[in-house]
């Protein structure tokens, strides 16, 4: 087993306490000890590994809402049309992508095939390639007429990310089908979005009774829930059925974050503010003002960054990132959700730091292993150039990114 210790660096642990100069040390795939300044570790057969003046030790980032197999599109039908070799290739690649961007877990929120993502877990895991340490997601599990449902009558086969189910016992099946090929989590669309017109993202679109024999069925194989709820109505249906990854939720009301407050201790809510932050700016030039006032993406983020503040006063867990992937949104700019917390949201930066650190590692059911750098948690770790703390913006340039180590690991190392 290998050793290294890293020295003269800045540690901000992510406990959410203040970084202290000191030195980490790593004992095969685990970090086994932590010395602040003045400390000296145990070097013998140890690699030193010397930060330098001007660096800072923390957990490695996790993705709580990730896409790998979408490739930046602007079109969900052209995902339909990708065939499967070449869609696997595409997701390795972005794989690749994000723990090069210091991504060391990334929990997944919809894979565009039904068994990309169990594939690419199980090559990472073997170590037959580089990438992330990855829970692995249905496609999107959506209604007719839902979120991904891009059929027509005069065009019934077009296909996007989605499989489509009716019905309570259609998702049984459907869900026993995907669980026996792999998935670690059961991804539902349960309600509507703005890209669907003829179902907003203020509709909810799948029926209480679908929700319960999806969840019913996943209990009973120990899989984890996960589901794009932007209505009220959609996150209450996830609190009454248990699923704990809530996505967006932007559409809240009194009633629901009372439920959401009362139900903090299990569930999480990941905003994934980013794509709507972007839009209502113009999404790099790919809107026009007209359309980011047809489509309201203004007054979405303003929904958004208010029901966000609120969960915030309620204690409730938020995670970072999501809906990277997409035209305005590219994989690899994840961490510029650290800036939409702080500039829209209120948050303070060391808050907005722990939605991809701590409050990711408690997400990927790791509360005591991952997330932070402390004594037996997992060697997941990025060495920065500069203070993430001050300014998180450093994180969005991998050059700052001196080392990228993940299970102990190093992926990369330029000091």
């Amino acid at each position: 087993m290998s050793k290294h210790l890293f020295t003269n660096v800045t540690v901000l642990d992510c406990s959410g306490d203040e970084p202290f100069r000191g030195e980490v040390l790593v004992d095969g795939n685990k970090i086994a000890e932590v010395g602040k300044e003045g400390e000296s570790l145990q070097r013998d057969g140890a690699e030193i590994i010397d930060g330098g003046d001007d660096t800072t030790l923390m957990p490695g980032l996790i993705e709580s809402h990730a896409h790998l197999s979408i490739d930046n599109v602007d079109d969900l039908t052209a995902l339909g049309r990708i065939p499967t070799e070449e869609h696997t290739l595409l997701t390795m690649h972005n794989a690749r992508i994000y723990i090069d961007h210091g991504f060391t877990s990334c929990i997944s929120a919809a894979s565009a095939k039904p068994r990309l993502d169990v594939v690419i877990r199980n090559a990472i895991e073997k170590g037959e390639i580089p990438g992330p340490r990855l829970l692995a997601a249905t496609p999107w599990l959506t209604v007719t007429s839902g979120l991904g449902d891009m059929r027509t009558l005069h065009m019934p086969e077009v296909k996007s990310m989605a499989l489509i189910a009716d019905g309570p016992e259609e998702y049984r099946q459907l869900i026993r089908e995907l669980i026996r090929e792999g998935v670690d989590i059961i991804k539902l669309v349960i309600s509507g979005d703005t890209f669907v017109p003829h179902a907003g993202s203020d509709t909810t679109v799948m029926s209480e009774e679908e929700v319960a024999a999806a969840a019913e069925v996943a209990r009973a194989h120990g899989k984890r829930l996960s589901a794009h709820a932007r209505s009220a109505e959609s996150v209450k249906r996830c609190i009454r059925n248990g699923i704990n990854m809530i996505y967006h939720a932007n559409y809240t009301d009194e009633e629901t974050l009372d439920m959401l407050e009362a139900n903090k201790d299990w569930l999480f809510v990941s905003p994934n503010i980013g794509f709507t932050a972007t839009a209502a700016c113009g999404g790099h030039g790919w809107f026009t003002e007209e359309q980011i006032k047809a489509m309201g993406f203004r007054e979405e983020l303003d929904g958004a960054t208010k029901g966000i503040r609120e969960l915030m006063k309620r204690g409730i867990r938020i995670l970072g990132g999501g809906d990277y992937g997409f035209m305005i949104t590219p994989h690899g700019q994840n961490a510029g959700d650290l800036d939409h917390f702080i500039q829209h949201c209120g948050m303070t930066n060391m808050e907005s730091i722990l939605t991809m650190t701590k409050n990711g590692g408690e997400a990927m059911d790791l509360p005591d292993r991952l997330g932070q750098v402390k004594q037996d948690f997992l060697a997941d770790l990025l060495l920065v150039k500069g203070d993430p703390l001050t300014n998180p913006k450093v994180l969005l340039d991998r050059d700052n990114l001196r080392v990228i180590m993940k299970d102990g690991v190093i992926h990369k190392r330029s000091i």
